[in-house]
This record gives C-alpha cells, sequence and structure tokens, in this order.
C-alpha cells in the first residue's frame, strides 16, 4: 500500500528462464513499488519473493539522483565505487576505457558527476550495471537495446518499438492486480488484455 493506496494486490509469478517481462500500463507507482521491493529498497506490507541461487541482480532506477546529487567525485572516481577489488579494475586505465565504451572521452571523465545531463547520467548507470556483470536486470524505463541480454529482464517502458522488439511476456497492474501474459505487445494490445481483463474482472 502506498499513500493509502493498494497498489499491489495478492500478486504472484514466477520467472522463467531468458523471460525478458515488460511491465506495461498507467500504474507507474505499481510497476516501480514492485521494482523496489525485487531490490530490497522496500520492505513490502506482506508477502515474499526468492531470487534463483544463481541469480544476480542489477537495478536501473526510475530517479537515479541519488546516485549524484551531493556528490563531489569526478567520473572515474564514481565509477571507481562499483569497480571489483582487484588490481586490473582498480586501474584508472581500467576505469577511463570502460567508460570510452560508454561515449565518455577524453576529459569529459574528470567531469563532476553532479553536472552530467540525464543522458550522461543513464550512461553512467549503464556503465555500474555492466561492471557487476549480473544475469538479471531490473529497469524502471531504460532507453536503450537489450536485445542482445541472454539472462532475464524486467523492465518498464512506454515506448512501443522498444517492448515489441525485447519482450517475450508482458505484465500489466490494474487495481493492483497483475495481468500476466507470455506474448509479444503487439499480440497483447490485439486481444490478450481483453481476454485477461475479462478472466480478472469475472
Amino acid at each position: 500500500t502506498v499513500d493509502g493506496r493498494k497498489v499491489l494486490d495478492n500478486v504472484s509469478f514466477r520467472v522463467n528462464k531468458g523471460d525478458k517481462i515488460a511491465f506495461v500500463g498507467e500504474d507507474e507507482i505499481a510497476t516501480t513499488t514492485l521494482f523496489k521491493i525485487l531490490m530490497e529498497e522496500l520492505e513490502p506490507d506482506a508477502g515474499t519473493f526468492k531470487w534463483g541461487t544463481t541469480i544476480t541482480t542489477s537495478y536501473f532506477p526510475l530517479d537515479n539522483s541519488a546516485f549524484f546529487n551531493d556528490c563531489d567525485l569526478n567520473l572515474v572516481d564514481w565509477l571507481g565505487q562499483y569497480t571489483a577489488d582487484n588490481a586490473e579494475e582498480g586501474t584508472e586505465s581500467f576505469k577511463r576505457s570502460f567508460l570510452g565504451r560508454m561515449l565518455f572521452s577524453g576529459d569529459d571523465v574528470y567531469k563532476p558527476v553532479k553536472v552530467l545531463s540525464g543522458g550522461e547520467k543513464v550512461r553512467c548507470m549503464l556503465s555500474r550495471m555492466m561492471l557487476f556483470g549480473s544475469n538479471a536486470l531490473v529497469l524502471d524505463q531504460p532507453n536503450n537495446g537489450l536485445i542482445d541480454f541472454k539472462g532475464v529482464v524486467l523492465f518498464a517502458s512506454h515506448d512501443h518499438e522498444f517492448v515489441q522488439t525485447i519482450a517475450n511476456r508482458v505484465m500489466e497492474f490494474v487495481d493492483g492486480k497483475l495481468i500476466d501474459k507470455m506474448c509479444t505487445y503487439d499480440a497483447y494490445i490485439a486481444g490478450a488484455r481483453e481476454e485477461m481483463l475479462a478472466r480478472l474482472n469475472g
């Protein structure tokens, strides 16, 4: 329950290997709340969830301001907070080359992170996620392609083409209840949603 409204009501689902699950629809609060619970940033009022024993997760939050506001670090040092504690990843050349892959070049890597644009902050967050090498990603409204990623992805997006390209499964919250359909986004819009709504209300 968020601000007196039940946003998740007895929600239950199992994620299969390789699932690319798109969370669509108008209820962004329900989706963000679910993601925060799955990432243990929020305690659920009731119920439990469990990741598989071999799963490692990375989270792309809807609001990334906590990672940048009031932070006096430059890009290299900011990324250094998330590199592994080993000789290779600890070097400045490793961090600079990693940032280079995310299109930060030259003296850009010495910019303070708090002055970065919104798009640059997104690239920083994606760099951080890549360092973790996780096999399950939870992304709250990303805008970059995930077609080649072999692991599990749970993501929210309003971009029709992006969802249609990535998702093999579509979920939507309606009045706290979950519609869960194993299909493409186009198939979902073409009729699967109505069928599931009828079942929910039946």
